[in-house]
């Protein structure tokens, strides 16, 4: 018989082989998003290139077959099946996908990037307990729009008065409203919510915004805002409204201001969720994560369309300076 010291050591030797042959293994990796390939790209390279500090690598060791619905959600339950069909091994959703791939029927783990609340989309019990085998990253921290209403007052002290524009079928909206309401009690601030479920509606709420200006406009983030920022910071620059928001992209395009996750560091998480579910992990034993990382980003020309000087201290602060 051999010794327990022995088989111990016997056993340790096996999980570590184990591990390497699996990381050795091929992945076929699915991929479904919302979006078309271009508006994609950046969240499938991040995702990817984590991949590859974790050993994986096209064609050996990760096959990735992608989907893209071109802002045609009616289509991702068919390209759910297709990629089954292949088939894949897990499928990652972006963008507005994951609700409709997670809560619709799939045969393999779903890893996700999310940037909407899962309790209040339904596919999840609380962070710690994703449902529906799937789990992965939620952009929202609705506590951050305390932070975006700080800033606003910082640098634009005479506003009394914000309007809030919204994506209605937003999961999780109705939190960043409840930070953003008492926030604004606390500074003085009255707050007008104006919600929008499609274009149409985001050119009412618009144009009844215009009819009783207020002093600032604060934008949650989420692709159908991002979708629609031309129109919406357009607005905003011809009515001379300064507008606070969540992801950079908003501020290159003309936001005052944003104050949020990086959103690249964001999609590169998306690669340890793969990694440890593809070694065996259940996604019910993964909570689902929160951005750890966040910056500030400055748009200087546009304070200057508003006449607005940013105070040293903010710009001190700020991860990138727009001119």
């Amino acid at each position: 018989m051999p010794s327990r010291r022995r088989v111990c050591v016997m056993l340790a030797g096996l999980a570590v082989t184990g591990r390497r042959a699996l990381a050795a293994s091929r992945i076929r990796l699915g991929f479904v998003s919302g979006l078309d390939p271009s508006a994609a790209a950046p969240f499938v390279e991040a995702m990817l290139s984590d991949l590859r500090t974790r050993g994986y690598a096209e064609p050996a060791t990760l096959a990735l077959t992608s989907r893209f619905a071109n802002d045609d959600l009616s289509r991702i339950p068919r390209l759910v099946q297709e990629l089954e069909a292949q088939p894949v091994d897990l499928i990652v959703t972006h963008a507005a996908a994951t609700t409709l791939v997670v809560q619709g029927p799939h045969t393999v783990p779903v890893v996700y990037e999310f940037s909407a609340d899962p309790p209040s989309a339904g596919i999840a019990s609380d962070l710690a307990h994703p449902l529906y085998n799937a789990t992965g990253i939620t952009l929202m921290l609705a506590e951050l729009n305390a932070k975006r209403m700080d800033l606003l007052r910082q640098i634009s002290p005479q506003v009394r008065r914000v309007a809030v524009l919204a994506n209605a079928l937003h999961p999780g909206q109705h939190l960043e409203r409840d930070v953003a309401e008492a926030k604004a009690r606390e500074l003085g601030i009255h707050i007008s919510m104006h919600l929008a479920r499609n274009k149409a509606e985001l050119d009412g709420a618009l144009a009844a915004i215009a009819v009783d200006l207020p002093d600032a406009l604060l934008v949650f983030s989420d692709a159908f805002v991002v979708e629609h920022r031309r129109a919406i910071l357009d607005f905003a620059l011809a009515q001379r409204l300064p507008v606070v928001s969540g992801w950079s992209v908003m501020a290159d395009d003309g936001a005052l201001c944003t104050y949020g996750p990086r959103l690249v560091e964001s999609y590169r998480r998306v690669g340890y969720f793969v990694d440890r579910i593809a070694r065996g992990a259940r996604p019910a034993d993964l909570p689902i994560e929160q951005p750890a990382v966040f910056e500030l980003v400055i748009n200087r020309t546009s304070a200057r369309r508003l006449g607005l000087a940013i105070p040293q201290a903010v710009l001190a602060r700020a991860d990138r300076i727009v001119e």
